[in-house]
């Protein structure tokens, strides 16, 4: 069982060794689209915080004003 195994864990190591680039242009295309999604969240989360402070600061002026 042990060799099979190693066996397994030769066959596995070359084969990445032998797509060493195709490998680190999926880690980057991975890295590089997480960013950007991450960026978008953020983008997308701070828009979203300014216009519940901007329409809670009218509804505080409305309450001092009156009504």
């Amino acid at each position: 069982m042990r060799l099979y195994f190693a066996r397994l864990a030769t066959v596995f190591i070359v084969l990445v060794l032998s797509s060493c680039a195709t490998v680190k242009e999926a880690g980057r295309t991975i890295g590089h689209t997480t960013r950007d999604v991450t960026k978008a969240v953020g983008h997308a989360s701070r828009d979203a915080a300014k216009e519940v402070g901007k329409a809670t600061k009218e509804v505080v002026e409305d309450i001092k004003d009156g009504g």
